[in-house]
């Protein structure tokens, strides 16, 4: 393991906050603690706190009690810190983007457009503060009919690794817009640039003492979370393995819950696709940010006309992508978050091609940079990889004839988070695959929620922050 490098190289967080500390009520030291590792470089960038089941419930008691005065707080007030958090978002934009680089092995491009879309996300939940508050209902002549909509009190939020500062922003914002407190678990992978930014940024944009708590830690502290007294609602991001024990443990609470998860998704490409495009769209699907996100399109369905054509170039552009630190260097993937998931994504990948599949590039790695690499022949039903995602810079392509199988396989139970289709005909009848698209230049993109549960972008995520009291 490397030495520790020097606080002042990482401005934004000060030294002190990077010395086994949480936020709770201000900056407090933890009696565990864990180490900040950078994935390119195995440097020790300083060390987070690591909250235990008894941090959990302090939190979550001071978040209580904090929640009553700011749900009174006038809307303005509420809209105006988070729109002051945008600012100071922008303000320190680059301290930022420097912290997704090195905490989470974020290219560049990515981690500025991460940054960017969390900018957004605080102006769109500010905008909710100021909504219409409830509905008059019909009712009988001489009385009135209400239905209001009431902050539920305190909101907890899981977040995940890959996206750890725009995934934990758009649930923390409009949470805190409409009336809630919140406590945040960041992965502990990603405490810093996923959770203490958090802390950093509210407590110069003014958010007042108590209302934010960033609990980095492991399963027991996300348990006892779940579990809480005071904890009305679980927003949740990660592995369809934990999301079911999340929600199955809420339910038991009777919390509302909140689940974005993961799936084996989707990209098909139809015979008259313009192909560079489609291979520019595959290699930006399956490769971005090395593939560890939940959106990435690890299953590419190609109708069998174009099939060789197709593999060979998205073969040859893998091997053209630069791989390396994206602190320093002008690279399009980074690292893997950490030796274990390599680890996964190199078994399941050595697996898959020993049950049939050829690999038409990468498959290797060096330290934690795995090169992105394709995957041809990979059959339905064989292999890893034709089941599950590997969470990794993995392409795995797959032939079909006519629309009906592609359905068919697109569509499999128990599998698709979203599915992209690339084609030249402006109106195809593969409709049953992409209900609900939303269409860009030959590139149509749908999501479902059949690995989820709720709402989760900012704009509409604020109503389920919210319980109706109905007066009548």
């Amino acid at each position: 393991m490397n030495t520790a490098v020097s606080s002042q190289e990482l401005k934004l967080i000060r030294g002190d906050q990077l010395d086994g500390t949480i936020y709770s009520g201000g900056w407090q030291r933890t009696t565990q603690a864990a180490d900040i590792i950078e994935p390119a470089t195995a440097s020790v960038l300083g060390r987070i706190g690591m909250a235990s089941a008894a941090d959990v419930a302090h939190a979550s008691e001071t978040a209580a009690k904090a929640q009553k005065d700011w749900a009174a707080a006038s809307y303005d007030t509420r809209a105006a810190v988070i729109r002051k958090d945008a600012g100071m978002l922008e303000l320190h934009f680059g301290d930022v983007v420097e912290w997704l680089n090195r905490e989470s092995g974020s290219a560049r491009g990515k981690a500025e457009f991460e940054t960017q879309l969390s900018i957004k996300a605080l102006n769109e939940a500010a905008a909710l503060a100021s909504q219409p508050q409830g509905l008059v209902l019909p009712s009988q002549a001489g009385r009135m009919n209400l239905a209001r909509r009431r902050p539920l009190g305190v909101v907890g939020v899981i977040s995940p690794f890959n996206f750890p500062l725009y995934l934990a922003m758009r649930a923390v914002a409009p949470a805190l817009a409409v009336g809630n407190a919140v406590v945040l678990k960041p992965d502990p992978r990603t405490a810093v640039c996923g959770g203490l930014v958090f802390a950093t940024l509210f407590e110069k944009a003014g958010l007042p003492e108590g209302l934010i708590h960033v609990l980095p830690g492991a399963g027991d502290a996300g348990a006892a979370l779940v579990a809480d007294p005071n904890i009305a609602m679980i927003q949740f991001t990660g592995s369809t393995k934990a999301g079911r024990i999340v929600g199955e443990n809420a339910s038991r609470h009777l919390k509302k819950v909140s689940l974005e998860l993961g799936g084996k998704n989707t990209l098909i490409i139809l015979k008259d696709a313009d192909l560079d495009l489609a291979v520019k769209n595959a290699a930006w699907g399956a490769w971005l940010h090395q593939g560890q996100i939940c959106m990435s399109s690890g299953r590419i369905l190609v109708e069998a006309p174009i099939l060789e054509a197709f593999t060979e170039a998205l073969a040859r552009k893998a091997k053209s992508l630069p791989v390396g630190n994206p602190a320093t260097d002008n690279v399009a993937l980074g690292p893997i978050i950490n030796k274990a998931q390599l680890d996964h994504i190199d078994r399941v990948v050595k697996t898959t091609v020993d049950q049939g599949a050829r690999l038409m590039a990468g498959g290797s790695y060096d330290k934690l940079f795995y090169a992105p690499s394709v995957l041809a022949g990979v059959t339905p039903g064989h292999g890893p990889l034709s089941r599950r995602r590997s969470l990794g810079p993995v392409a795995c392509i797959t032939s079909f004839s006519g629309d009906d199988e592609a359905v068919e396989i697109a569509t499999a139970p128990n599998t698709p988070v979203a599915r992209d289709l690339a084609r030249h005909r402006p109106r195809h009848d593969i409709g049953d695959s992409c209900r609900g698209c939303c269409t860009s230049r030959q590139t149509v993109t749908t999501s479902d929620h059949r690995r989820g549960v709720g709402p989760r972008m900012t704009s509409i995520a604020g109503q389920a922050h919210r319980w109706i009291h109905h007066a009548c």
